[in-house]
């Protein structure tokens, strides 16, 4: 099982929970599939119509940027943390 931790602002689109267990390892994109099959409007929130991840997310597995460690290719392995962050903008 990998753990997705989910932020305060996208918690009504998990069911409210802070943390979700999906059962899939292997690379990012393995988990937001699992992430997208049991939580799909989370899933649209982090990735966009063509399954790239948006813009203004940012994912990180075992605190480390994905965008770093392969984008959606990112080695995830069982027992992993992932961290959605969604960017905050304002002034």
């Amino acid at each position: 099982m990998v753990t997705v931790l989910v932020p305060g602002p996208l918690r009504g689109e998990a069911g409210g929970a802070s943390r979700l267990s999906v059962p899939a390892a292997g690379s990012l994109r393995t988990v937001l599939d699992g992430l997208a099959a049991a939580w799909p409007r989370l899933a649209r929130r982090i990735r966009d119509e063509r399954g790239e991840l948006r813009r203004y997310v940012n994912v990180y597995v075992d605190g480390e940027d994905c965008r770093h460690l392969g984008g959606l290719d990112a080695p995830v392995r069982e027992g992993a943390e992932v961290q959605v962050l969604p960017s905050v903008a304002g002034g």
